[in-house]
């Protein structure tokens, strides 16, 4: 009977998953793709089919979560309209419950030190979670008197 090549499944979410997780515990320079690789029960070898190396699957964790993180703001955003401070409140509100539901997503967009702008993919999702953050900030600003708004680059600092 001929030997049959090892299936994991879905390696790369597998590796995604083990790499969330290892955030989650050591810090997004805490860990080693070895140990991404034990924690998903493949060879070291195997991590290399998929990313280059640890920062690309850091950057694919951080892109996971950007997708994640741009639906929870849009459907906030949404749910608070027609009010803009309610929509604001709603954005916050979503934000934080993401950075306490999604820790390993959160460590990995926002301190891992890896540039929204790594992949264009990353770049794209990261601009959409930003642009609803901004769009209810502008919002809210606008029923501030005009010569006691904050200046529009406070509202176009990037995530």
């Amino acid at each position: 009977m001929p030997k049959r090549g090892y299936h994991h499944g879905n390696l790369r979410q597998a590796l995604i998953d083990a790499a969330l997780l290892l955030i989650e515990q050591k810090g997004p320079t805490g860990f080693t793709l070895s140990e991404a690789a034990k924690q998903a029960g493949v060879t070291p070898a195997a991590v290399y089919r998929h990313y280059e190396g640890r920062e690309d699957l850091i950057a694919e964790c951080a892109r996971q979560g950007y997708t994640i993180f741009a639906d929870l703001m849009e459907h906030a955003y949404q749910s608070g309209q027609p009010s803009a401070l309610a929509a604001f409140e709603a954005t916050g509100r979503a934000y934080l419950a993401f950075a306490r539901k999604f820790p390993g997503h959160y460590i990995a967009m926002f301190e891992s030190g890896i540039s929204v702008n790594r992949t264009p993919e990353l770049a794209d999702v990261a601009g959409r979670a930003n642009a609803v953050l901004e769009k209810a900030a502008g919002d809210l600003s606008q029923h501030i008197p005009e010569d006691k708004r904050p200046p529009a680059s406070m509202f176009s600092a990037h995530i």
